[in-house]
């Protein structure tokens, strides 16, 4: 384990949802709630999959869940916290205790891969330490290490825009290993693997997650690796909880009924992601909410 992510005290937090809704960040004003009434308790140190058709809410619910979004009706809970009633700095301070890793890593594509993945580390950096690091790498054997259980050794000292969008993707990944983080929220990130490549990295983070105690919360187009990966999945459809089960326990019939019109994407026919080049302008994400 890298030396930075080495804390005392670790664990999951706690997630507890009372009949939440809330808006997509995009919406329109005025546009329905892509969550709606949902009811959800997420225990500390669990690893949960959300699987669901495109629309489904799934990207909502973890900007929720990462306090970048505040709910339009109901109440969220972060270890026994509500987020939007804590002052500036305590919301600050709870924010620096998630990872939120995008579909598109928001990476400076001019960046050497080394630096890339130690911004992970940020939260436990003071600003002088912090800026020194963008020219002096502060921890090269730790960025090593986290980009190695992705298989990617040997991009260390790689600029981010010579990577193949798949390996930006783990780059964003390994980001979360030197994290100190006790709540991981990972979204899509297996769009632009390959299937053998997405088992790797989705293994690797469950195992790292239990581990040291995280609390892992991904949503996945990949139902197999979900259930292959995860032991709690849940399924949403049009923003509403559809089940909350025991990997085991989701049946084939329970995802013909969740995938209904949308069969293709239950089969991974999912759409091809937009190719990431350094034109790319992703809208703006939390990578570490402080």
């Amino acid at each position: 384990m890298p030396a930075c992510c080495e804390l005392d005290g670790t664990r999951g937090l706690r997630l507890q949802l009372g009949q939440l809704s809330a808006r997509h960040p995009a919406a329109r004003h005025g546009a329905a709630a892509a969550i709606r009434d949902l009811d959800l308790t997420i225990g500390p140190g669990e690893q949960v999959a959300v699987i669901g058709p495109s629309g489904a809410g799934k990207t909502t619910l973890l900007q929720v869940l990462a306090c970048a979004l505040p709910p339009s009706a109901g109440n969220v809970q972060v270890d026994g916290k509500s987020p939007w009633q804590l002052s500036r700095r305590e919301l600050q301070r709870l924010r620096g205790r998630l990872f939120l890793a995008p579909q598109v890593p928001p990476l400076p594509p001019r960046q050497r891969v080394v630096t890339a993945v130690l911004a992970g580390s940020l939260p436990t950096m003071g600003l002088w330490q912090s800026v020194r690091s963008l020219f002096y790498p502060a921890d090269i054997p730790a960025a090593f290490e986290a980009l190695d259980r992705f298989d990617l050794a040997d991009k260390l000292f790689e600029r981010v825009d010579r990577l193949s969008g798949g390996e930006r993707q783990r780059v964003g990944l390994a980001r979360a290993l030197l994290s100190p983080a006790s709540l991981w929220l990972i979204d899509e990130p297996l769009s632009a693997l390959d299937p053998t490549r997405s088992r790797q990295a989705i293994g690797t983070l469950v195992d790292v997650a239990r581990e040291r105690g995280a609390t892992l919360v991904g949503t996945l187009h990949q139902v197999d690796v979900a259930l292959a990966h995860f032991p709690r999945i849940i399924g949403l459809r049009d923003g509403r909880l559809a089940f909350d089960l025991p990997s085991a326990e989701v049946t084939r019939d329970r995802l013909t009924a969740l995938y209904d019109q949308f069969e293709h994407e239950l089969r991974g026919e999912v759409p091809v992601p937009q190719p990431i080049t350094e034109s790319s302008t992703p809208q703006p994400v939390v990578m570490h909410c402080r």
